[in-house]
């Protein structure tokens, strides 16, 4: 018999409130914790609360814990790792599991060039910043090109970038100065997304936003936040040669796309095309904090001190990201390929033929499904999306987040086996047909 969750008290129960009660008196207001949710332990996918409740985990806490929660070589690792050394701060020393790390990371040469290098932050934002001022700094130019309903991280470069709430920008302008332009959507958009979206940039660029200013564009190659939008086969590859007639740096932020997300361990091989830099963090750890920007030795030039982080690549951190890879390698990628797909096919089995399911999508465990307007009741379909996301938790104790307008996101752990993917699609149908029944 599968595995599935298990409630034993109306959510949240008398220890989680307490919990969060306390939480709610001292922490930032800031946060967006929808759900009521104390994670007190967990494995795989699978989360328990200081009630007794078990929850099916299809969050991986936003794309994180790639190998699971708490997978046990990874937890081994950083054990043995913190007995050794915990802190030793990479900008002003060396220590060999760090060293270890980039070498591995440069080996796969996911960007342009004959040689890369990589620079190791904390988080995606991190990475973002640190890949904005590189690419200034190689390019002497001041601007950027990035995508409406992206999501870069929350810092000030990150935040100029990131477009997709407007309640993450309201009160904290002004911004570094970028241009933002449409990421193409299939679903919205038609089979000529392509076409739009770089007919629109171009546009931009005769009118607005002067080519020969524009340092970099960034782009994710499957948008995340943004809905979990996968571009046309041809975006990419055309986008890449649209940069380089203007000799502008083309930078994919793999933050949420990247380390085997999509089955492949960079989105963008699923497209053929490179870019000149790269930003990593989420998944590469297992959820410690690490982040790494990669470009080629030409762009990656910059003297010491220009930019440094005390605790980026910090030892534990890399032993994590360490076994990660080995495990990845070893058989999470694959399975993220062909789990996803196997997912996708019940999904589109289990609720495709909704009136409120406009599109199932995705690639690998980077799943989206798109929900419309509930014709019965006239609720927008983003309010219908957050009214399914909330009711799998209370009903059926899963733990699902949404992206986009109207999208809920399926981001599990890549250990996600087939029979959990299927109870995970089955209580998606539950929750949907509940609400917005046929």
């Amino acid at each position: 018999m599968s595995r599935r969750p298990v409630l034993k008290t109306a959510l949240p129960g008398p220890v989680a409130a307490a919990l969060i009660a306390r939480s709610d008196r001292v922490i930032s207001p800031s946060y967006t914790r929808e759900h009521p949710l104390v994670a007190e332990r967990g494995e795989g996918v699978w989360i328990h609360d200081p009630d007794g409740n078990e929850f099916l985990d299809m969050s991986a806490g936003i794309a994180v814990t790639s190998t699971g929660h708490c997978h046990p070589r990874v937890v081994a690792a950083v054990c043995e790792q913190a007995g050794k050394l915990l802190h030793m701060s990479g900008t002003d020393f060396y220590y060999p599991v760090q060293g270890r790390l980039a070498d591995r990371l440069v080996r796969m040469q996911p960007v342009r060039g004959e040689r890369c290098r990589v620079y190791f932050g904390n988080s995606g934002a991190e990475a973002n910043e640190a890949a904005m001022k590189l690419a200034r700094w190689a390019t002497g130019r001041k601007h950027f090109v990035a995508f409406l309903d992206a999501f870069h991280g929350r810092t000030y470069g990150a935040m100029s970038l990131t477009a997709s709430k407007a309640r993450q920008r309201e009160g904290f302008g002004p911004f570094l100065p970028v241009t933002h332009t449409i990421y193409p959507d299939p679903y919205r958009m038609g089979p000529n997304a392509t076409d739009q979206a770089l007919d629109h940039l171009e546009n931009l660029f005769r009118t607005i936003c002067p080519p020969g200013d524009v340092a970099a564009i960034f782009v994710e190659p499957v948008q995340g936040e943004g809905g979990y939008i996968v571009p046309p086969a041809d975006f990419l590859p055309r986008l890449r040669a649209l940069a380089d007639s203007h000799g502008i740096l083309l930078v994919f932020d793999e933050v949420q796309s990247g380390m085997g997300r999509t089955g492949r361990m960079f989105a963008h091989e699923h497209f053929g095309v490179r870019p000149d830099l790269i930003t990593l963090a989420k998944g590469i750890a297992s959820g410690l904090p690490l982040s790494a920007t990669l470009a080629s030795e030409d762009i990656m030039r910059w003297k010491p001190g220009a930019h440094a982080s005390t605790f980026g690549g910090n030892p534990v951190a890399c032993a994590a990201a360490n076994v990660t890879l080995d495990l990845l390698e070893e058989s999470l990628v694959e399975n993220a390929a062909v789990v996803g797909a196997r997912m996708q096919e019940m999904l589109r089995s289990a609720v495709g033929g909704h009136p409120n399911v406009g599109e199932i999508r995705g690639l690998g465990l980077m799943v989206g499904v798109e929900l419309v307007l509930d014709r019965a009741t006239r609720k927008r379909a983003s309010e219908l999306r957050n009214a399914v996301v909330m009711d799998c938790f209370h009903r059926s104790g899963m733990i699902l987040l949404g992206a986009g307008q109207n999208a809920v996101r399926f981001c599990p752990a890549l250990t996600l086996s087939e029979q959990e993917a299927a109870t995970a699609v089955e209580l998606f149908a539950t929750s949907l047909n509940a609400l917005a029944p046929v």
